[in-house]
């Protein structure tokens, strides 16, 4: 069984990553090339170049790699300049004795591997960020009242919920997982999220299976949702039923803004996989062997409400 399986804006590195797969490459190349694709994409304001900035107009990426062989780990965050932060968290896994490395460190390390900085802004996505938050920022807000105003601005779902997931199985049986995002639109500056943090956005076992998130990261954290979904596996929950536990464990949590948003997709370490939200009309992507293309499946609804 070969596998691969995304969120659904994962569509545009699905090739890429099954081209590894399907000629007997590693689950961890595969899913570090199919991201790069994605990070690549100007037109998916969630993830990469042209990621929606915070709340000061700068770009900041995060990302997070899991190998599930040895689980091992490479995550980094609030990368400023570089888009591949997916790249970056693979140099933490394999050459670094750390897990994660943010700021100015994991931007040092890109430079080390001789990745080129550059403007990750397009002018068309700053002026979204003018038009959604400079106009509602006081002269000196830039310096000082972040604070008082940062709540006002999380409210708009369409700006806080994106992040691209990749699952793969490879030929050997070896399971791995890549995260990649911007973040939250207008995020406070510095602001770290579920996908760098190994059991909140990600996390995968050869074991059992691996799980990863999208939506409100701040949920993801507080409930451990990617590990509680491995968990349960390793407990003998089936998969739907360990996806949906984790879910509906997040029920209850309070939430600025509004109702929240979360989605997961996941697999075992059969192939079976699955995708979940806590909203009507979600999809993800799956290409197992045996299969021509990718197909895009329809999300389970798990509700928070209670």
């Amino acid at each position: 069984m070969v596998l691969l399986v995304a969120s659904a804006n994962g569509s545009v590195g699905m090739e890429a990553g099954w081209a590894i797969l399907s000629s007997g490459g590693s689950a961890l190349d595969a899913v570090e090339a199919a991201t790069r694709e994605v990070e690549d994409n100007p037109d998916d304001h969630s993830v990469g170049y042209d990621g929606y900035p915070n709340l000061l107009g700068t770009v900041e990426l995060d990302a997070s790699l899991m190998d599930g062989a040895t689980r091992r780990a490479g995550t980094v965050g609030a990368v400023h300049g570089y888009r591949h932060p997916i790249t970056i968290a693979r140099a933490v896994l394999d050459r670094l004795p750390h897990v994660m490395v943010v700021g100015q460190g994991a931007e040092r390390l890109a430079s080390e591997l001789g990745m080129q900085p550059e403007e990750l802004l397009t002018e068309e996505t700053r002026q979204v960020w003018r038009d959604g938050v400079d106009g509602r920022l006081e002269p000196n807000d830039s310096r000082r009242g972040l604070l008082d105003r940062i709540s006002t601005l999380f409210t708009d779902p369409e700006h806080v919920a994106g992040t691209v997931n990749f699952l793969a199985i490879d030929g050997r049986g070896h399971i791995a997982s890549a995260v990649s995002t911007s973040g939250w639109a207008w995020k406070y500056p510095g602001r770290l999220g579920d996908s760098p943090v190994i059991g909140a956005g990600n996390y995968c076992d050869d074991r059992y299976g691996a799980a990863a998130c999208t939506g409100w990261g701040e949920l993801a954290i507080r409930g451990v949702t990617a590990h509680s979904v491995v968990g349960g596996l390793a407990h003998g929950l089936g998969l739907e039923a360990s996806a949906e536990r984790a879910i509906a464990d997040l029920s209850g949590l309070d939430v600025p803004g509004g109702e929240p948003i979360m989605q997961l997709v996941a697999i075992d370490r059969a192939g079976h996989h699955v995708g979940l939200s806590t909203h009507p009309g979600n999809t993800y992507v799956a290409w197992e062997s045996g299969q021509s293309t990718f197909t895009t499946l329809p999300r389970r609804v798990v509700s928070l409400s209670g």
